[in-house]
């Protein structure tokens, strides 16, 4: 960790050269996400509920989907970029380093920019906390918490699935950003909105809706099953088979000879 912290205020360093540029890049990906926060708004202001689920519920849902996203785009973006370092040669430099790869690719690259999300999802997190009619004990403030950090934890294991194709294709395949951009995009509304057959897809194979459907139905009373609060920790087992095929890729590497 102590290693890791290093690898942080490095990162943040290089990044603050120019703090204008930093900061306006900040207010850029704050502004961006604006967008999408308006186009809710459109959608309401023309329908009550959708599907049962009100607009302020709905901020709810998005706030800690965009805030679970923001967490692990920031910390776990070198996997994202891993396909360049394939392609360079660079992870040949990786590999005869004295440390675990994933370590390395983590501490590689840190955007400190995609803190305007989170920023904005904050604002927004905090807005329907109070406006969508939820007594917020402290079992449910643990619940939330817990959509947040696993949320980011299973939106990582995506990304480490991303960077381990990469080792039988080179390049990064788009298909993935199904499951990343978009889970993002389609997790701005409960994924029961989208049919049963998603929502299994979501709770199964992917577990996306674990950290944010299951849990969110408890905190909205629209279930009283106590065991949906404990999904998101459960969730987080899927980092287990995402680490698994990384390794099981990383076995079979073959410099590019760049």
């Amino acid at each position: 960790m102590k290693l890791y912290g290093k690898f942080f205020l490095i990162n943040l360093q290089s990044q603050m050269q120019y703090k204008v540029s930093f900061f306006l890049t900040i207010a850029g990906q704050f502004l961006a996400s604006i967008s999408t926060f308006l186009s809710l708004l459109f959608i309401f202001s023309r329908f009550p509920e959708i599907k049962g689920f009100t607009l302020n519920q709905v901020l709810l849902c998005f706030a800690v989907v965009q805030m679970a996203f923001s967490f692990a785009e920031c910390f776990a973006r070198g996997f994202d970029r891993f396909p360049s370092m394939i392609s360079n040669g660079e992870f040949d430099r990786v590999m005869v380093r004295p440390r675990s790869a994933i370590f390395q690719i983590m501490a590689y690259k840190m955007e400190f920019a995609r803190l305007g999300r989170f920023f904005q999802s904050l604002c927004m997190l905090i807005y329907a906390m109070i406006a969508c009619g939820v007594f917020w004990s402290l079992s449910k403030l643990a619940v939330l918490f817990l959509m947040i950090i696993c949320g980011s934890i299973i939106i990582t294991g995506l990304f480490l699935v991303y960077a381990g194709l990469t080792f039988f294709t080179v390049e990064g395949l788009e298909f993935m950003n199904i499951l990343t951009d978009g889970g993002r995009e389609f997790g701005r509304y409960p994924f029961s909105v989208y049919g049963k057959e998603v929502l299994k897809f979501l709770t199964y194979v992917v577990p996306l809706a674990l950290y944010q459907y299951y849990p969110l139905m408890y905190l909205l009373g629209k279930s009283d099953k106590i065991l949906y609060g404990f999904l998101p920790p459960i969730g987080t087992l899927f980092i287990l088979p995402c680490f698994a095929f990384w390794r099981f890729g990383l076995h079979r590497y073959k410099s590019t000879g760049s």
